[in-house]
């Protein structure tokens, strides 16, 4: 066979359909899109073919490990575009997929019936789509049935009307054959459990817990300051490293290159004598004391979360045990980390033994995992490479899908995003450093927008253990409840870092760093000290947990204000019925301005109906709405955010 005639055969066998811009789909399939175990995923796609023939289309899907496909009907709208919709009811990793075929009877039914318009004869007709029933395979008893029965109704009467009937129609889209059945590439989805679609985190040194001066704080203390934590609304405490710290080349107080006596060390530098990330730091407790935290957090509806670091101090057990898997220099000194760093070694994880040190990393988080973590916060993932993490997150999902991975790493935007996409549930965004109102319109308005509201789960924090934002030096008060309602209503992610609710204000100067940072020494605190703010937190939680629009991040519309230092928005929830407008102060004075509602509207009944009524959600006062929009004051010193349900 000559070259031309394979190429005609080629394509004369070559798919008879095109299925194109397939929502939802991230890099052409390359990636997996993000969605939440239980909620509905609405999928479109354009579908054609040349000719007027009737297609049909349909929705396939099953989880990534399974080999039987579900089914879902997709339905034509106009202008070839088709959509389905699947629901994936336990969190796991899934993927679907759109089979297009021409529907040779429908086919033949519509073109009878406009030969029938025009008064044509349409017995030979009849007698092709007769002979079509004799095609039929498949199907089930009642589809039979319904076939047999109306191939003898027109053999007794010659009669076309019984080919015709529409329940004739619907047994043969099921039943007959569809030897052009064209299947698309398969679309990953990732669907997460609950959590990782709302959440609000309180992050802590557990060291810092005793509440006496000096004193190594313990797990028990911990334990103690669960309640408090859990009143205040937060669901996931949030543990920086928990593991024994090196000595060689510790860190004192301020990052001093050199420890003085006493000093604790930062906790990131992982690894001592008594054991590496496997291990607990010998002050805090016993692996007993760990699971009687997991268990008392679990009574007050908290979830434990651990930063899960790749890094190592120079005494970490894994240098003498695996000098492979570090860079060593010419003196056959370990190669650190750049200052301000010099206290941490890097893995190399490119060694000729990576295999090996991958697996090490990985079974450290399975170790914690059998003792009751589900939530890994992953720190400095810039420091290994992203085939790493992309192996990494694949292991563990197919292991432990309900395990919901963070990353808290502020770096460069594409590389956040490229670790977004390889499937870590939540990431950190550059809420911290977006203060003016069109900042935060534009970079919300982009975390919203497609595609990254597919893969990017923003968790706004409002401070860390190594940020503390210029705008929450000054230690106002209006500031900091400022930037906690902006997180807490944003997005359905957020959290704090223990001292936020206290107010705590001192900086280095100029600089965005905690001077006597408890990174590098014990803090002692008296949580409930006049002037905090934990009922301000405690009430915007509470609101969050009884309106479902505040429990999610992509539906969001900002409103449009007269005011440039005051943000307003609204967000809806899956359940229409649920509407919320949020109106916060970005600057201390106060002011008074008009907000036009526009063309929000709420669910009433089945029916949408624009708003009439603003119920705040903090007073339970009612407001009507007149021509369109309300006149609203705020006073930051009292309160700089107003949250109101829109009532029809």
């Amino acid at each position: 066979m000559n070259k031309t005639i394979q190429t005609v055969e080629s394509a004369a066998a070559g798919s008879a359909f095109l299925i194109e811009d397939v929502y939802p789909m991230i890099d052409g399939g390359r990636f997996a899109v993000k969605r939440i175990a239980g909620e509905r995923v609405e999928v479109w796609a354009d579908i054609f073919r040349d000719g007027d023939a009737v297609i049909g289309a349909t929705l396939v899907w099953r989880r990534e490990q399974d080999r039987d496909w579900q089914r879902e009907p997709m339905i034509h709208h106009s202008n070839d575009r088709w959509s389905g919709a699947f629901v994936p009811t336990e969190p796991g990793q899934y993927v679907y997929a759109i089979e297009a075929w021409t529907d040779e009877f429908a086919t033949w039914r519509h073109g009878l019936e406009r030969k029938q318009l025009f008064g044509a004869d349409v017995t030979l007709d009849a007698i092709e789509g007769a002979g079509l029933l004799t095609k039929a395979h498949g199907a089930e008893q009642n589809a039979a049935a319904v076939i047999v029965r109306q191939c003898e109704n027109y053999l007794q009467t010659g009669e076309v009307a019984p080919l015709l009937a529409a329940e004739l129609g619907e047994a043969m889209s099921e039943s007959q054959s569809r030897p052009d059945l064209t299947r698309s590439p398969l679309f990953p989805l990732t669907a997460d459990r609950d959590k990782a679609r709302f959440s609000a985190w309180y992050q802590m040194m557990p060291r810092s817990q005793s509440g006496v001066p000096g004193r190594h704080g313990t797990l028990r203390d911990c334990i103690a300051r669960v309640p408090d934590i859990a009143a205040m609304g937060f669901d996931v405490l949030y543990f920086t490293p928990i593991h024994p710290i090196g000595h060689t080349r510790r860190k004192g107080r301020n990052n001093a290159p050199i420890a003085s006596k006493g000093d604790p060390g930062s906790p990131y530098a992982i690894g001592g004598a008594e054991g590496g990330h496997d291990a607990l730091h010998p002050e805090l407790g016993t692996i007993e004391d760990f699971r009687a935290l997991v268990a008392t957090c679990l009574e007050y509806g908290v979830e434990l979360a651990l930063d899960f670091a790749v890094q190592c101090s120079p005494d970490h057990p894994w240098l003498t045990q695996h000098p492979q898997w570090f860079k060593w220099r010419p003196d056959r000194s370990v190669r650190a980390a750049d200052r301000p760093y010099s206290d941490i070694v890097i893995p190399d994880f490119a060694c000729i033994d990576r295999t090996a040190l991958w697996s090490a990393f990985r079974d450290v988080m399975l170790f914690w995992i059998d003792h009751g973590v589900t939530i890994f916060a992953v720190d400095n993932h810039d420091t290994a490479p992203l085939p790493f993490w992309d192996w990494l997150i694949r292991d563990i999902r197919r292991r432990h899908p309900e395990v919901i991975l963070f990353s808290k790493t502020y770096t460069r935007p594409k590389p956040m995003k490229g670790l977004a996409k390889l499937g870590v549930a939540q990431s950190f965004s550059y809420f911290p450093w977006r203060t003016q109102k069109w900042e935060l319109e534009q970079y919300l308005g982009q975390l919203t927008n497609y595609p990254e509201r597919d893969f990017y789960r923003p968790n706004l924090f409002v401070n860390t253990p190594d940020l503390l934002p210029y705008h929450l030096q000054g230690g106002e008060a209006w500031a900091f409840k400022s930037r906690v309602a902006l997180a807490a209503t944003l997005s359905g992610n957020y959290g704090v870092y223990s001292g936020f609710e206290l107010l705590e204000h001192s900086a280095i100067p100029g600089r965005e760093e905690y001077l006597d940072s408890e990174k590098y020494q014990i803090r002692s605190r008296d949580w409930n000290r006049p002037g905090n703010i934990k009922g301000y937190i405690a009430a915007l939680n509470r609101i969050r947990s009884e309106n479902m629009a505040l429990q999610q991040t992509a539906n969001l519309r900002f409103l449009a204000i007269e005011d440039g230092e005051t943000l307003a928005f609204a967000k809806e929830a899956a359940d229409p019925a649920n509407t919320v407008v949020v109106v916060i102060a970005l600057s201390r004075r106060a002011r008074e301005f008009w907000l036009a509602l526009g063309d929000i509207t709420v669910d009433a009944g089945g029916d949408r109906h624009h708003v009439t009524v603003l119920e705040n959600l903090l007073t339970g006062e009612q407001s009507r709405i007149e021509w369109g929009g309300i006149r609203l004051h705020i006073d930051p010193d009292r309160d700089p955010a107003l949250l109101f349900r829109c009532l029809a």
